[in-house]
């Protein structure tokens, strides 16, 4: 929340967690880290300022997890994919900065405290709900698209990667057709998701959320980013031997009641 401490224990404690786990399920999803990292930055910190830091984070960790895969990268595919996707990410982000300069959407007395409900926190809070909802639904879990589609795949994924952070899931629905091995298509994704992470971020830092960081408090991050790293690592150790049916589920249900709180302006 803005102005509060973040020097205790549970912000960072809740942060590096959050970070550990969803960046060793992102190991065998090929997504996952940012879907549930940006709930969880947005309970501690403005929704755009939650966005860019879980963008540095998911930066940070994709360049650590390229260190492991590159070798394993499908570059023809990163090129059809992965630049459409990069050049979609600076429009998304560049709606994103827009709608967090508009006027507050509405305002409201609960239990004696004044709540607001801002455009970016009902947007994003409204693409968290929906995302969650996909979760939830068997066929989602199987939809891929042929391969002609993979332009147009990397212009939507990249798109809400710059305005929400979720790119992710549609990232692993083109690619998942393309016909890589399960270390072509992890290291595959993780490129292109590098180049949307650097898009995006150049948006994110040279516009107006530059005034967001100044009054941020410096030690969330870098806790998530080395938590990141532990989570990408374990990850890879484990990649053949689990599956995460269960842990989506639950992923899915606390960002459904996230993203709710978002939009209610709760959050």
């Amino acid at each position: 929340m803005p102005g509060m401490e973040f020097g205790s224990w549970v912000p960072l404690a809740l942060i590096g967690l959050a970070a550990l786990l969803a960046a060793g399920m992102s190991f065998f999803s090929g997504f996952g880290l940012g879907t549930l990292l940006l709930p969880v930055f947005a309970l501690f910190f403005p929704v755009p300022l939650a966005i860019a830091a879980t963008a540095m984070v998911h930066l940070a960790n994709n360049l650590f997890k390229f260190g492991l895969m590159q070798r394993h990268a499908n570059w023809p595919l990163v090129w059809r994919f992965g630049l459409p996707a990069a050049g979609a990410a600076l429009l998304g982000a560049s709606l994103m900065v827009w709608l967090d300069a508009l006027p507050v959407l509405a305002r409201y007395t609960l239990v004696g405290m004044q709540m607001e409900i801002t455009p970016i926190q009902f947007v994003i809070g409204a693409l968290i709900v929906a995302f969650a909802l996909l979760e939830f639904w068997p066929r989602f879990q199987h939809m891929s698209f042929a391969p002609r589609w993979m332009p147009l795949g990397g212009v939507l994924s990249g798109f809400l990667g710059g305005l929400s952070g979720n790119q992710g899931a549609l990232r692993t629905a083109f690619l998942l057709k393309a016909g890589l091995s399960k270390e072509a298509f992890l290291a595959t994704g993780i490129v292109a998701a590098v180049l949307v992470d650097l898009s995006r971020l150049l948006v994110y830092g040279l516009g107006p959320l530059s005034t967001h960081w100044a009054a941020s408090d410096d030690w969330l991050a870098p806790v998530a980013v080395l938590c990141a790293f532990l989570g990408s690592f374990l990850g890879q150790r484990l990649l053949p031997k689990v599956t995460l049916d269960s842990v989506r589920v639950g992923v899915a249900a606390l960002m459904l009641l996230i993203g709710l709180g978002l939009m209610v302006g709760l959050i």
